[in-house]
């Protein structure tokens, strides 16, 4: 691994860099972190049995498309709303008739806020379908894949496919330096103390025991390396 300002970089087989994922996902969960944000990487993160090109492509699109709008967070499309804001302006009309002027000023506003929020929605929307497009078809042949969000920024690429030797890089940066500061230590311990981990495939000892009639000892190294994140 190798460590710099703009984060923590490896360079190997898709093991390996599934491996340097698992990694820090497991520091960070020692560092005490459980949001919305860590899950969302603990999700986006490739692991063993993906596919670049196929399962992280997926979850790139899917993260880094345009976000929901107040419309679509409300459950409601845009017909909803346009219907909601021609309401709202009927009965503007209809407290101008009664002379209620501050009331009339009140629902006029009200329309207008959701003829905004309906145009926002669709073109939410239309722009989602551009952005999956463009982004399947061409962003992924010019650029590395990509997650960012408040706690980690990450790329990952593919390289030395054309020798035949496929390897990929895979960098990942805690977005804030006194939690990375946590991290970098717990990776290092790491490195120290535990060869190989199998985060996403925990060992099977139950058919071993079974096999050979004996109790399989389980060090505390075991117990850590056994450790699931999914």
């Amino acid at each position: 691994m190798e460590e710099s300002i703009s984060g923590f970089k490896r360079r190997g087989t898709w093991d390996e860099v599934v491996e340097h994922g698992e990694r820090i996902t497991r520091a960070l969960r020692d560092a005490d972190v459980d949001s919305a944000a860590f899950d969302d990487w603990d999700e986006w993160r490739p692991k063993s049995h993906e596919r670049l090109g196929e399962d992280v492509n997926e979850k790139t699109a899917q993260q880094a498309s345009v976000g929901e709008g107040e419309g679509e967070k409300a459950g409601k499309t845009p017909n909803d709303d346009l219907k909601t804001a021609g309401e709202k302006l009927s009965r503007s009309y209809e407290r101008v008739e009664e002379g209620d002027n501050e009331g009339a000023v009140e629902s006029w506003q009200d329309s207008i806020n959701y003829v905004a929020r309906a145009a926002d929605s669709a073109g939410r929307k239309a722009l989602r379908k551009v952005e999956d497009t463009v982004y399947r078809n061409v962003m992924t042949q010019l650029a590395p894949y990509y997650f960012d969000n408040e706690l980690v920024s990450a790329n990952i690429q593919r390289v030395g496919r054309a020798s035949g030797d496929e390897r990929f890089v895979f960098e990942v940066n805690v977005n804030d330096d006194e939690l990375k500061s946590m991290v970098s230590e717990t990776l290092r311990d790491f490195k120290d103390e535990i060869d190989r981990w199998h985060i996403d495939t925990p060992k099977e000892t139950e058919v071993a025991e079974a096999v050979e009639g004996v109790e399989v000892p389980t060090t505390d190294e075991e117990h850590r390396s056994n450790w699931t994140t999914n």
